[in-house]
């Protein structure tokens, strides 16, 4: 039983280290103000979305998602030249933001405006939820809300390509919670290339439940943790279905990238976790001859490493999709 697990004081001493250092994590520097100026979009399909304009690149969209029960946003970065008039489309990257974090962490933290402004690709940076995990919620055996894989795929994503001219050439990279949520998705097949930074790609590895149990009572007090997949023990088969090591088969011919830090146990728990759980998540897939791009590198778990490893991994998502610097192709 997960109750027991947690009684081991040792392992409980390193969990609440993670969730501490997660969520000293969510400090960063000051976005640019928008420019206040909102836009009703048309109702005449659900989901119900009113569009906001913040610069010449970014917009806000606030959705009415039924599948999260909840009205949520989400920030794209648009490339030069787009139009939704256009009579074509743009290759798309997707950024997932990690725990404690939101949808504006990619925008606010790393410098993802520069490294995309002459790449033709519309950049979609959706909100996760503090503690979401990328996930359809348990809660129990009943389903229901929130159902945060549902939104982004089967709402999220159309409504892209209807209303905003994105394409059909997709990458998706995200950063610790994130990291998880760009393999799942990856597996179900909606993306042709994935990028895992200090990602939770074995969430069954020792130690990596625990974490995911303090962060959530830490990160999102009066959550219960079941609520996201149950006890790892006795819904194994909910934890299995959410965890990128064990469903690596279904990567096979996607473009992959996973990168993490090496940091000693003492030096940055979550980052120790994080490479311990990379390290399995790639032999799994020499394992089953799936060819990964992988970086482990001396470092700590921070949005100046996901920074700099976001630049290492944009060649190689670009080429998957299709776009490149100065890049006028259709997706």
């Amino acid at each position: 039983m997960a109750a027991r697990v947690l009684a081991a004081g040792g392992l409980l001493a390193l969990v609440v280290a993670v969730a501490v250092v997660l969520l000293l994590n969510n400090g960063g520097r000051q976005e640019r103000g928008p420019l206040n100026r909102d836009v009703p979009v048309e109702r005449d399909v659900e989901p119900a979305v009113t569009e906001r304009r913040l610069d010449d690149r970014r917009m806000e969209l606030t959705i009415e998602s039924a599948a999260l029960g909840a009205t949520t946003r989400v920030r794209l970065l648009l490339p030069k030249g787009w139009s939704r008039e256009a009579d074509r489309t743009w290759p798309v990257l997707w950024l997932l933001h990690g725990g404690f974090d939101s949808y504006t962490s990619w925008t606010s933290r790393t410098d993802v405006d520069d490294l995309t402004e002459d790449t033709g690709v519309i950049v979609v940076m959706p909100d996760g939820g503090r503690c979401g995990s990328y996930s359809d919620w348990w809660n129990g055996g009943s389903g229901g809300p929130p159902r945060w894989a549902t939104y982004h795929l089967k709402e999220l994503l159309p409504l892209l390509e209807k209303r905003y001219r994105a394409g059909g050439r997709r990458a998706v990279a995200g950063y610790s919670m994130g990291g998880q949520g760009a393999m799942l998705y990856a597996a179900e097949g909606h993306f042709q290339a994935a990028a895992s930074f200090s990602g939770a790609v074995h969430i069954l590895a020792p130690g990596v439940p625990q974490a995911v149990m303090a962060g959530t009572t830490f990160g999102c007090p009066g959550t219960d943790w079941k609520r996201v997949w149950g006890d790892p023990d006795e819904q194994r088969a909910v934890w299995r279905a959410h965890n990128p090591y064990d469903q690596a088969e279904r990567l096979r011919g996607v473009r992959l990238v996973v990168a993490s830090g090496t940091a000693e146990l003492w030096e940055d728990p979550a980052e120790h976790l994080a490479g311990k759980a990379g390290r399995a998540f790639a032999a799994r897939l020499g394992e089953l001859g799936i060819e990964v791009e992988t970086h482990f590198y001396r470092g700590r778990h921070d949005h100046a490493h996901w920074q700099r490893e976001l630049r290492r991994a944009y060649p190689t998502l670009m080429r998957a999709i299709g776009a490149r610097r100065g890049s006028a192709r259709a997706g």
